[in-house]
């Protein structure tokens, strides 16, 4: 354990007056917001009341290269980091000139992005989630420290602050984020601020240990416990923490008892369910500070006029406030995602080479091209390091042509692999990652929709997350109910990352290097049926291999099969993507003057125009899936297409897809009745050219 503050321990003056001023102005925006609860109460908010102290003492000490994760009742810290009363309450009023969102997010939920302040990439609601992101912040400082790319500019090493609530640390996730932080010594802080509570449920019930106790338990975390109610004691123990996770690069777990002195929220009020406000309020930070300045030779005017000075300011920045400007309609539709440079296919598709490659192997020369290219690059997740380079072969070779820093196994850890990228992305590096099977994303999603998918549109577009999720999908020789899923109706549901499901080699390694060169987050769909083409029928997902400038745009269709506009013949359009196509382009050998097929190739963006171009002309359309069809992704698909091509259409827009059944099962034969096959792709075709 590190060793404490001690009584008789003196303060610099400055330091103690510059904490208590910022002390009092959080305690004062409190008490503002109170006496407005009508007016401020529109919006939910909670505030750092009683847990001033602790706030205080760290955001001081941070510097502009640091990086800082607060949770939602952090606004002390805000204050002491440098931003200002108007800031936060423009956040609180959900106004246009909010810093951190421009109105979109709660109050004290910060993203920031200044050259004179600690850097706040996105985090949610931060109740526990933002242990991840977070430590991916300080994974990618361990990274650029360990290839050398480090920025050297500044005299401080950086590192990184997560603060989280008591309550949070019960989450599975903060184990994960423990873990990875323990095992990697990466250079990061987590503040656990503790005061006892949940919402209405007390440690006593939630919990088996505090998180001092909790961090014990992981080998190569230090852990230190304190009076966060003490500003002097918090202060000096917060100095030497962060001392040694500059100079020692490893992390340390400060937790700060200290009193909730407010309610939970402006809409979960303490008096309904508190049964300690007494006893809180005895350990109250304000007065153990005033009188600590008193003992420093402060005077009591002196005291008194920094605390008038502090009502002062918020009283007039709450006016102000109260008369900026509010979002416009208009102001909903901007940073969504980040603009991509890569609009237009370039580069050769189809350089003079001897022989075809295999998917599998286009994407691994992809990767391998852009490590070359851009250290930034990394590769990491379940068994790719260099004993197996992916269970599929995917990283064949890469950590031994990059180094073990470059491309790592981590522990099976979906929620981390998903989640760290927001980290890594924000100190301006590029992971490609990966979850081993479709199957498996699941502990992953939370990161996935909460933290990534969002960060750019809740940053007001500071924040974007650069990343590429490859995820290996589909049916593929008896893999069972474990490996065997389609997940694609699931991630198109999230809003804010762009999707790729390529049926062959080629633009594959066109999507992947279009994905690299994009700053928003990507995933890509990779059927393992089509890897290597050992299923009968799938040797068209074998390519020339494109040369290393070729780049696939997101949202670009291909016409893999057209046909001309027939009026004394039934035709109709296929829509498929990944595996479907083979199944379409196998069942409509002897009828390929009827049948155009349309190689989605992005389910995110989707090249809606292709579609429906093609469905005006034939009459007539079967969406082609490999997912079961209810509530499904194709079935949302061909209600588009019902209602923009309607007046054209000869037919219904039909689907065909896998069985609704809960899972594919192990043995071949019924996997096999699960799925569609070319056989029950034709007869569809059959079925639909004859309505």
């Amino acid at each position: 354990m590190m060793p404490l503050f001690k009584q008789g321990e003196n303060m610099e003056k400055d330091i103690l007056k510059k904490g208590f001023s910022n002390l009092c102005t959080a305690k004062a925006m409190t008490a503002l917001y109170e006496d407005n609860f009508k007016q401020v109460s529109k919006y939910v908010h909670a505030t750092s009341r009683g847990h001033e102290a602790i706030q205080t003492a760290l955001g001081m000490q941070l510097l502009p290269q640091d990086y800082a994760f607060p949770y939602y009742r952090d606004d002390a810290m805000l204050l002491a980091l440098g931003m200002k009363p108007y800031d936060l309450m423009l956040q609180l009023l959900a106004k246009k000139d909010d810093p951190f969102s421009g109105g979109r997010t709660y109050y004290s939920h910060p993203s920031l992005r200044d050259d004179d302040k600690p850097k706040i990439p996105h985090q949610s609601s931060a109740t526990g989630m933002q242990a991840i992101p977070a430590t991916g912040v300080a994974m990618g400082f361990w990274y650029k420290e360990n290839i050398g790319i480090e920025d050297t500019s500044v005299k401080e090493k950086p590192f990184v602050v997560c603060s989280l609530g008591d309550a949070s640390v019960t989450e599975g996730e903060i184990a994960e984020a423990f873990q990875m932080a323990a095992l990697k010594q990466l250079p990061i802080l987590y503040l656990v601020q503790d005061n006892g509570w949940d919402i209405s449920a007390n440690a006593e019930e939630t919990r088996a240990q505090n998180a001092f106790e909790y961090a014990c338990g992981f080998n190569g975390l230090e852990a230190v416990s304190i009076d966060g109610a003490n500003f002097t004691e918090s202060y000096l123990a917060i100095e030497k923490a962060i001392k040694t996770i500059r100079e020692e690069r490893r992390p340390i777990l400060v937790h700060a008892k200290v009193p909730l002195l407010n309610h939970h929220t402006s809409g979960v009020r303490m008096e309904w369910y508190r049964d300690d406000l007494d006893e809180a309020k005895s350990r109250d930070p304000y007065p153990v500070l005033r009188q600590q300045l008193i003992e420093n030779g402060i005077s009591e005017s002196e005291i008194d006029q920094i605390e008038a000075d502090a009502v002062q300011k918020v009283t007039s920045d709450y006016k102000k406030a109260l008369e900026a400007e509010d979002p416009k309609p208009e102001d909903l539709f901007t940073h969504d995602f980040a603009p991509t440079p890569v609009t237009e296919e370039t580069g050769e598709r189809f350089p003079e080479r001897d022989d075809k490659v295999v998917m599998v192997d286009c994407a691994l020369f992809a990767v391998e091209e852009l490590m070359k290219k851009h250290k930034e690059c990394l590769v990491y997740g379940q068994d790719v390091g260099g004993r197996l380079g992916g269970v599929f072969r995917e990283a064949a070779t890469l950590a031994q042509k990059f180094g073990d820093e470059r491309v790592f196994n981590t522990p099976i850890q979906e929620a981390f692999i998903v989640g760290s990228t927001v980290g890594m992305s924000a100190v301006g590096l590029k992971p490609i990652v990966e979850v081993q099977f479709a199957d498996y994303i699941w502990p992953g999603l939370n990161q996935l929709f909460t933290e990534v998918s969002r960060s750019c549109y809740l940053t007001n577009g500071k924040w974007p997350v650069s990343m590429i999720l490859r995820v290996p999908i589909g049916a593929y020789g008896s893999g069972g109910p474990y490996h065997s899923s389609s997940v694609e109706s699931v991630i198109t549901n999230i809003r804010g990352i762009k999707i790729a499901y390529p049926s062959n080699g080629a633009d594959l390694k066109g999507l992947m290097k279009a994905a690299y060169y994009d700053p928003n987050p990507v995933v890509i769909l990779e059927h393992k049926g089509l890897y290597w083409s050992k299923v009968p029928g799938t040797k068209g997902a074998t390519s020339i291999e494109p040369s290393e400038d070729y780049l696939l745009p997101f949202g670009k269709a291909n016409v893999l099969q057209e046909i001309w506009k027939q009026e004394d013949k039934e035709t109709l359009t296929i829509v498929s993507y990944g595996m479907g196509v083979h199944w379409a382009m196998n069942a409509t050998k002897g009828m390929r003057d009827q049948v155009e097929v349309i190689d989605l190739r992005t389910l995110y963006p989707l090249d809606e125009d292709a579609v429906v171009k093609s469905v005006k002309k034939t009459g007539k359309c079967l969406v082609v899936t490999e997912e079961p069809v209810n509530n499904s992704f194709a079935r949302s698909l061909a209600g588009m297409i019902q209602e923009k091509c309607f007046k054209y259409l000869d037919g219904p827009v039909m689907t065909i897809g896998s069985e609704n059944m809960p899972a594919i099962p192990l043995n071949s034969t019924l996997e096999q009745t699960m799925i569609p096959s070319t056989e029950k792709v034709k007869q569809k075709i059959e079925e639909l050219l004859k309505y």
